[in-house]
C-alpha cells in the first residue's frame, strides 16, 4: 500500500513539474512579436500603427540588455532615445518575454542589446 501512495504522489508531483515549465516556456501570440537567438534580433525590422506596442520574445536561455539606441557599422554602442520613443531599458531573461510601447509617435526607432554587438533593431511607426 506504501508503493503504491508514493508511486500517485510521484506521478502528481511529475504532472505538477510538467505544467509549471509548460507555461514558463510558452509563447505569446498575436502580433507584433519580435523574436531573439542567442545573439541577435530574427529579424531587421517591423512596422507597427501609433498607439501599438511589440512584444520581445527571447527564444533562447541567453539574456539580452535591451535599450534604446543602435551599434554604429565599426560595432560601437550608440546609446540614445529618439524624440517620440517610449524609454526601453529591459533585462530579458532566458526564454522570457517584454512588452515594449506604446509607439505613441509616427517615426523611425532603433533599439539594440548591449551586450551583443550589432544586435540592434529598428521600429517603423506609422
Amino acid at each position: 500500500m506504501k508503493t503504491y501512495k508514493s508511486t500517485i504522489i510521484l506521478i502528481g508531483l511529475l504532472t505538477l513539474f510538467s505544467l509549471f515549465f509548460a507555461a514558463c516556456g510558452s509563447t505569446p501570440s498575436g502580433p507584433n512579436q519580435v523574436h531573439m537567438n542567442d545573439s541577435n534580433f530574427t529579424q531587421d525590422s517591423i512596422t507597427i500603427k501609433k498607439g501599438e506596442t511589440i512584444t520581445l520574445v527571447n527564444d533562447t536561455m541567453t539574456a539580452h540588455i535591451i535599450e534604446n539606441g543602435t551599434w554604429d557599422t565599426n560595432g560601437n554602442a550608440k546609446s540614445g532615445q529618439e524624440a517620440g520613443a517610449p524609454k526601453v531599458d529591459y533585462n530579458v531573461g532566458g526564454y522570457a518575454n517584454q512588452s515594449v510601447g506604446p509607439f505613441n509617435t509616427a517615426g523611425t526607432f532603433e533599439i539594440y542589446c548591449t551586450i551583443h554587438p550589432s544586435m540592434k533593431f529598428t521600429i517603423i511607426v506609422q
